[in-house]
């Protein structure tokens, strides 16, 4: 599913920190919409996942927990993730679809997983 992806690029606005159920819920209540709508902010973390630029500690965990999160369909994401996720995907998809599809290919090169997320579309 396309959350599955989101998971991962919901770093933007979370870190995630493996535990043994659930990623860390204390980035739960970053406000996506205001890193979604601050340019500079969501391409600096953009720019993190794509290996192109400095990272926070967030974008580090990020970019850490990514596979883990595709691979098992973010079953470890709290529901919140899971929500927010959704929200950076459709909002990735709409507004800087270039961005996401480079991420695509990075995080998903083979499309294992890529057809999950565009049925949901």
């Amino acid at each position: 599913m396309k959350t599955t992806f989101a998971c991962l690029l919901v770093a933007v606005c979370f870190a995630l920190v493996a535990a043994e159920k659930t990623y860390t819920n204390k980035f739960d209540n970053v406000d996506v919409d205001s890193v979604l709508g601050n340019n500079r902010i969501l391409t600096n973390y953009i720019k993190c996942l794509m290996e192109k630029g400095p990272c926070t500690p967030e974008g580090r965990e990020l970019k850490k927990l990514l596979p883990d999160a595709l691979q098992s369909d973010c079953s470890k994401c709290t529901d919140v993730q899971k929500k927010n996720s959704q929200k950076v995907i459709n909002f990735l998809r709409a507004n800087r679809p270039g961005e996401w599809k480079l991420l695509l290919n990075k995080y998903d090169p083979n499309g294992s997983y890529r057809a999950k997320y565009e049925k949901q579309g």
